[in-house]
């Protein structure tokens, strides 16, 4: 079920880094390597085909922006904040810092 406005803006406001952009949760994470972001990404990817909810991810050589949204739904859903918390807790197993 897609979360309204002030639900969203609550929430987001207690995950650091992440904002809400085209109704969907973002954060951009840097890396020390490379190869650091694509495992990062690789180990995200499944974890998210585990949930069968999958973010958009670009990667820019060192640094992956990851966006979440419930497609289905039309917006930001429960999922996506489980999403969020996921990526926070893999991006600590390869000590990234948030990427500019």
């Amino acid at each position: 079920m897609k979360l309204n406005p002030s639900e969203i803006d609550t929430r987001v406001r207690a995950l650091a880094g992440w904002s809400v952009k085209d109704n969907a949760l973002v954060k951009r994470y840097e890396f020390a390597s490379f190869p650091d972001a694509i495992a990062f990404a690789t180990r995200l990817a499944f974890d998210a085909e585990s949930h069968d909810h999958h973010p958009d991810l670009t990667i820019s050589y060192r640094k992956v922006t990851i966006a979440w949204s419930t497609h289905d739904e039309g917006g930001i859903t429960e999922k996506d904040f489980t999403g969020a918390a996921d990526a926070e807790r893999i991006a600590g197993l390869f000590h990234a810092k948030p990427g500019a």
